[in-house]
């Protein structure tokens, strides 16, 4: 029988190829991934990449001090603010103390003082906290909120202390105004009676020194002043009167001098000054100032002297209104009465008393007791004592206007303002004559002018 041999044994498989390993190995790989993610997939990262992920990382740590040191900023900004807001907190406290003492209220002083000293302290832990470097005991944000809040409350209080102070101050001028309107009213009162007073007793003390045997120039500057006096007054009176009348000031002032340009609006009480003094010196260098043309009282030059001077001693020292009712027929009553009819138009009386009952009796012969006419008569009666004034002299006098745009001369011009010359330099010209100026003999009273700068000539 024939022995089973065994088979022989398989040879040896070739060894595998490096695609087949590849292969499999990338396989196995495959197969083993699917344990961490069925969807997942894997990605080979350059060398460049890593190398630039590891910058990055490094930026990190950069960004990290940073936000360190934002932070320390943020928390030093936030300790400057609350210091600021301290400070405003201690000026507003400083501020009611100030105002607690004035008027002395010793309650509020000692509020106040506890309230400067409590903001003082706590100004001391500011900076005692700096020293030690203890400024972040709460966020910044929180700190910087706070601040701003007490810094506007403290800006506030401050407001309202000074409001309080200024309400004060206006309620102690307001005060002052009505005690200083009070004093006023009684001045003008007194003024008035002592005026009244004088003009009654019709003495005045300083024409008690004209002697007829030694006038002279000075005697008639003396009385011109005195006139002047009475005649401003009713200036004054006729601008109230105006005013009450509800007239047009600046109408009424171009009317009289137009085209003038007045530095200041109380200036243009000078045009109604210059219109009064024009109409009331009018035929002043006439005996008899032109109301009557019969002269032949004066026929020499002794005789008219002495009736003049007469005249004079009689009026100086008489109550016009007593006068002219006993002697409505005399010189100065038609004076008096045709001054009166030339100088108020019959619509400015009409404006100021609704009637021309004034006029009514002025022209039969009779005088109103009015105080408007009281103020115009008194005026009158000086205007007349410095005529007759002028007629006792053994010189002769006369009476001078100063033409407009005439250049200023100091020896035969005054101004009546001297603001004039430190507002504007150089040359100046007359705008208009306030009050006419008088030769006496060889004598010159200055002319009172308003003037105005004289504008520098063109250049071409």
């Amino acid at each position: 029988m024939d022995s089973v041999r065994p088979a022989p044994a398989p040879a040896p498989a070739p060894s595998k190829s490096r695609l087949a390993k590849t292969f499999q190995r990338v396989i196995h790989r495959k197969n083993s991934s699917k344990s961490f993610s069925n969807n997942g997939f894997c990605l080979l990262i350059p060398q460049e990449k890593l190398r630039c992920c590891e910058s990055q990382h490094f930026d990190k740590e950069e960004i990290e001090e940073c936000k360190e040191h934002t932070k320390n900023r943020a928390v030093l900004e936030a300790f400057v603010a609350k210091l600021f807001a301290t400070i405003s907190s201690v000026k507003a406290a400083y501020a009611e103390l100030q105002l607690a003492q004035f008027p002395y209220n010793n309650e509020a002083i000692q509020v106040a003082d506890q309230a400067v000293v409590d903001e003082l302290k706590a100004l001391s832990e500011l900076k005692h906290s700096y020293l030690k470097n203890q400024i972040d005991s709460s966020p910044p944000h929180v700190t910087l909120m706070l601040a701003e809040i007490q810094e506007q409350q403290s800006v506030m209080k401050t407001y309202e202390i000074t409001m309080k102070k200024m309400q004060g101050e206006i309620e102690s001028k307001g005060y002052n105004i009505s005690s200083l309107q009070k004093e006023l009213q009684e001045t003008i009162h007194n003024n008035r009676s002592l005026e009244r007073k004088l003009n009654a007793s019709g003495s005045f003390s300083i024409l008690d020194n004209v002697k007829f045997s030694d006038v002279n120039p000075k005697d008639f500057i003396m009385v011109l002043h005195y006139a002047m006096r009475s005649i401003r007054n009713f200036v004054k009176f006729l601008i109230r009167e105006m005013e009450s009348a509800n007239w047009d000031i600046d109408a009424a002032t171009n009317s009289i001098q137009n085209g003038v340009t007045f530095q200041k609006s109380s200036h243009r009480a000078f045009a109604f000054e210059s219109f009064v003094c024009r109409e009331i010196f009018s035929g002043f260098n006439e005996p008899t100032f032109s109301v009557q043309n019969d002269d032949s009282l004066f026929s020499g030059v002794t005789h008219r002297r002495s009736f003049f001077y007469e005249q004079f001693k009689r009026l100086k020292s008489a109550n016009v209104s007593h006068f002219i009712k006993q002697n409505p027929s005399s010189l100065f009553g038609k004076f008096l009465k045709a001054k009166y009819l030339h100088l108020v138009h019959p619509k400015m009386e009409f404006s100021f008393s609704g009637n021309l009952n004034q006029r009514k009796l002025v022209n039969s012969g009779e005088f109103p007791e009015t105080e408007f006419f009281k103020v115009f008569s008194e005026m009158g009666r000086r205007v007349w004592l410095l005529h007759c004034l002028a007629f006792s002299f053994d010189q002769r006098v006369s009476i001078f206007q100063v033409r407009k745009n005439c250049r200023f001369s100091e020896v035969y011009m005054e101004s009546v303002t001297d603001e004039i010359f430190s507002a504007a330099g150089g040359e100046f010209k007359v705008a208009f004559t306030v009050v006419p100026g008088f030769k006496v003999g060889k004598t010159v009273v200055q002319s009172q002018v308003y003037l105005s700068p004289t504008p520098p000539p063109a250049k071409h």
